[in-house]
């Protein structure tokens, strides 16, 4: 029995070794895309200094420019931590029940400001974390992010104006939102990500995030593919769930369209020895999702063309799609990207003129991008 064991303990300890690769091998930032991650760290430090270890070291790998972090249980450790990592600040929120924390790269990240909202009372039942908002630059360009950490657990079933029922109250928590959004960013970039504790997929008379769905002009879940993909991209295996979410506003979708950007469940636990058990262990039971954009400079970035000019039908689609050109004058770009940035279709037309095009693909949440002249429109496409 002890040989038997010894053995599996050397297996385990050699695996990062047999498979050549550890947490310093993870990457995601580059120097010419906005990375923000999003991270639940599960009550850091969940077991000691091998935590502290691993976290420094996974941030460290990563190389994003923001990260919006959940369940920070040691502020004190958090910061030291942070301080021996001589590229990044941080911003801790106070408060008696927190655990929101913004970690941003100095040379990259221009803190305008950062402050709580739905902090008082009356939304303490919606937001028993309250939003912890970020406005910054990068390379100059405004963007704003809100972390959040949604009530958990609920039997899965939305019990509207039960005021103890767990997804009424993630209800609650996603209308506040929007109407802070709409009410005061309505012409910003704005990133609403964190540990929403809700699975995006839900019928719609259950789905806690169904007013955001329904506005698809403005709103879009850039993790929507992941959440409707194979379970074994999910940011929370242990269910197995999608709970980590990121959700742009309609100023960021040209950007998100961008075949350099994407977005994908950083799975770290396939850097450690041990794999998801031992990452589960010592670190968390959430996997960090990550969004990488390239940024279009305001000043040089394309004029969004009106919607109304735009015609295309249906949507949902089964794959094939009828766009009218006879407004446009110019020749006109038309590409479909896949909510991981890929390139599913892409076309030069000229302008004046009905095409129709068949694009290839899973179900799921696209990006029609339509490029004419300095004009481009984004919006997105459903396929059947």
């Amino acid at each position: 029995m002890y040989r038997k064991l010894l053995s599996t303990i050397l297996i385990i300890l050699l695996s990062g070794q047999l498979y050549g690769q550890g947490l310093s091998d993870i990457s995601f930032g580059t120097d010419s895309t906005f990375e923000v991650i999003t991270w639940n760290i599960e009550w850091f430090p969940k077991n000691g200094t091998i935590t502290v270890d691993s976290v420094s070291k996974i941030i460290e790998s990563l190389d994003a420019d923001l990260f919006a972090l959940q369940e920070i249980d040691d502020t004190l450790l958090f910061r030291q931590m942070i301080n021996n990592l001589p590229a990044y600040e941080l911003h801790i929120a106070d408060g008696w029940f927190g655990g929101l924390v913004y970690v941003y790269k100095t040379s990259t990240i221009n803190v305008q400001s950062i402050y709580k909202i739905y902090d008082t009372s009356p939304f303490w039942n919606a937001f028993p974390r309250s939003p912890l908002v970020i406005e910054f630059t990068f390379m100059g360009e405004e963007f704003i992010v809100i972390n959040n950490h949604f009530k958990c657990c609920g039997d899965g079933v939305l019990d509207i104006g039960n005021s103890s029922d767990e997804e009424a109250r993630r209800y609650e928590a996603s209308t506040l939102l929007k109407q802070y959004i709409d009410t005061n960013l309505s012409n910003s970039r704005v990133i609403v990500t964190g540990d929403l504790n809700d699975i995006l997929t839900d019928v719609n008379s259950n789905n806690v995030f169904q007013m955001f769905i329904d506005d698809s002009a403005n709103y879009l879940f850039a993790d929507y593919a992941i959440a409707s993909g194979p379970s074994a991209d999910w940011s929370y295996p242990s269910w197995p769930s999608h709970l980590d979410h990121i959700l742009i506003t309609n100023e960021i979708f040209n950007e998100f369209s961008d075949p350099i950007s994407e977005i994908q469940t950083i799975k770290v636990d396939n850097f450690m020895a041990g794999g998801f058990a031992n990452y589960d262990y010592y670190i968390s039971d959430h996997r960090p999702v990550g969004l990488k954009i390239k940024v279009n400079s305001s000043a040089q970035s394309l004029t969004e063309v009106p919607s109304t000019n735009i015609k295309f039908f249906p949507n949902p689609t089964n794959g094939h799609l009828s766009i009218d050109l006879t407004e446009s004058k110019q020749a006109t770009e038309i590409k479909i990207i896949d909510l991981y940035g890929k390139l599913v279709y892409s076309m030069l037309y000229q302008g004046g003129q009905f095409v129709d095009i068949k694009f290839e693909g899973p179900a799921g949440i696209y990006l029609l991008s339509i490029e004419s002249g300095n004009n481009k429109y984004v919006t997105k496409l459903v396929k059947k």
